[in-house]
């Protein structure tokens, strides 16, 4: 057993060239191989959000608090609330964050495949997001 206590790790800022807009990540958990899951409580201020990206393995989405935005590639933009659990599968584009005057806080769940969790792709514009 390995309990990782309240306050142990370190937050840390949604790098500016994956995300717009004031992102903080508190990582959940890393399990030690053979298993490959990862884990992150995702914050998002008003207005903030993931650039496209897509998952080699996917990726569950748990909405905490607030109220966000998803949208997968040719998809419309959807609003998510708590209690709200979105599926990505592997290789979908996609982008999430808040909504332009809500916060949003979601645990992002995904598996590593050769070490790597994500594929980060071009910034989500100010007219894809207001769309």
């Amino acid at each position: 057993m390995d309990i990782k206590r309240n306050g142990s790790r370190p937050s840390g800022k949604g790098p500016v060239e994956y995300f717009t807009g004031t992102v903080r990540i508190d990582p959940l958990f890393q399990a030690p191989d053979p298993a490959r899951v990862v884990g992150a409580l995702v914050t998002f201020e008003p207005g903030a959000r993931t650039a496209w990206h897509t998952h080699p393995l996917g990726q569950t989405l748990i909405v905490t608090t607030g109220a966000g935005l998803a949208q997968r590639e040719g998809g419309p933009v959807e609003e998510i609330r708590p209690g709200d659990v979105i599926w990505f599968p592997p290789g979908e584009k996609h982008w999430h964050g808040a909504t332009a005057i809500t916060a949003m806080t979601h645990i992002a769940i995904q598996e590593q495949l050769d070490g790597k969790t994500v594929d980060w792709m071009e910034k989500v514009n100010d007219e894809q997001y207001q769309t």
